[in-house]
């Protein structure tokens, strides 16, 4: 497996949140984030205005699918090279396609194929780029500085959604598709040098059978045999992935319909989603700080279990100001669950198999989760919010149970 020249020491000196080369790869995430969220207002408006509202829905679906196939090939990917490599090779791809299709839109009006080319490769690009993200974080720091590399990646997101947009938007009213699509592909341009700078430490393989990359197909059935057995890592990515089933449908669409059917108005819903993003980022902040959180596996099945019943709750209370306190009390035992789920699971992956891991997790929530928004729509449609919103509830609590269930996450610990 490929390093990098340069490495670090064994050991951080620093904390995280001081340490230099975790603050330039912080800086280079943010601003990708912040291209990502500009790339798909200039996307969405584009599609609006080439076609009506299924179209958009279309265009907006089409990078998914190539995302969730190509996931887990991307994983192996992640594994067999460097992961800087394959971040900086994806985000120069992603750089150099929205860049051209500025080119192109400038020169004439968008149109529908085009933008569902776009879409389609910029989701491919994605399957190679989320896993090798996801493989960086132990090489650039220290195991006992992990949770804390995790919640600031978690405020670098949120900072992303509250700047991305409205970046979009200016972009969109000043200069129209081709200047937004511009903007995005500079930012991904932005984020190069300071990837460059990364200094990478190597890991070695505690497997040495596996230290050396087989086929890809091997690679990656070996890669789900590992995740399988690994008795703490096998729990936490099942759990991870019907909680995420049970509550993003209920979070995202669930959500919408609700404030639909209390009639608490735009400015109720606002509140709501606010109050989400709000107590995620507090959390966030929190692991941020304290860099690790004792009885991490406790706590973990302790806030999960938080967030699923304030799901299931919010649609049960009458008034809006209940809702919003829930929302908040939501967002931040979900921001934990998440965080400590993702700290553990990389504190325990061996090296050489962490990319795959990534990547199967990443499909569960960026491939697998959305799956029910359909049916949680349908479902609220047919029998109204409070019985779905409970349903949902009671089904995450299930991932809960499967994560208190295994005597390993029950005793998980953050390395000191």
């Amino acid at each position: 497996m490929t390093t990098a020249r340069t490495a670090l020491p064994e050991r951080a000196t620093t904390p995280a949140h001081r340490d230099g080369n975790v603050l330039r790869w912080l800086t280079a995430y943010t601003v990708s984030l912040v291209g990502d969220s500009v790339y798909f207002v200039a996307l969405g408006w584009s599609a609006q205005k080439a076609a009506g509202p299924t179209e958009v829905g279309l265009v907006m679906a089409a990078g998914a699918l190539p995302r969730a196939l190509l996931m887990l090939g991307g994983g192996v990917v992640a594994d067999r090279f460097d992961p800087r490599r394959v971040i900086l090779g994806s985000d120069a791809l992603r750089c150099l396609l929205i860049l051209a299709v500025a080119a192109g839109i400038a020169l004439t009006a968008p149109a529908l194929w085009m933008l569902v080319a776009v879409a389609l490769v910029f989701g491919a690009v994605d399957a190679l780029f989320v896993p090798a993200i996801g493989a960086l974080p132990p090489r650039i720091t220290s195991p006992d500085q992990l949770a804390r590399v995790t919640g600031m990646r978690s405020l670098s997101v949120r900072l992303s959604q509250i700047a991305g947009p409205p970046v979009g938007g200016l972009a969109m009213g000043l200069g129209g598709a081709a200047a937004t699509f511009a903007v995005a592909g500079l930012l991904f341009a932005l984020s190069l040098p300071l990837l460059l700078t990364i200094r990478i430490r190597p890991l070695k393989a505690r497997d040495e059978e596996q230290a050396e990359p087989g086929t890809a197909r091997k690679d990656l059935v070996d890669g789900l045999r590992y995740i399988r057995r690994h008795r703490l890592i096998g729990p936490l990515v099942v759990a991870g992935a019907v909680c995420e089933l049970g509550l993003t449908g209920t979070l995202n669409v669930g959500m919408v319909l609700l404030n639909a059917e209390r009639g608490w108005g735009p400015s109720g819903y606002g509140w709501i989603v606010s109050s989400l993003g709000a107590g995620a980022a507090a959390s966030a902040a929190l692991l941020a700080i304290a860099g690790r959180l004792p009885r991490a596996g406790l706590v973990l099945a302790g806030t999960g279990l938080v967030a699923c019943a304030g799901a299931a709750a919010v649609a049960l209370v009458p008034a809006l100001w209940t809702a919003v306190v829930l929302a908040a009390v939501i967002g931040l035992a979900v921001g934990v669950y998440g965080s400590l789920n993702n700290a553990l699971v990389q504190t325990a992956a061996d090296p050489a198999y962490l990319g795959r891991v990534t990547s199967v997790v990443m499909l569960a929530m960026v491939g697998l989760a959305p799956l029910s928004y359909p049916l949680v729509g349908a479902a609220i449609g047919a029998w109204g919010a409070a019985p779905v919103f409970v349903g949902c509830g009671a089904f995450a609590a299930l991932g809960v149970a499967i994560a208190l269930g295994s005597d390993a996450v029950r005793r998980a610990e953050l390395p000191r």
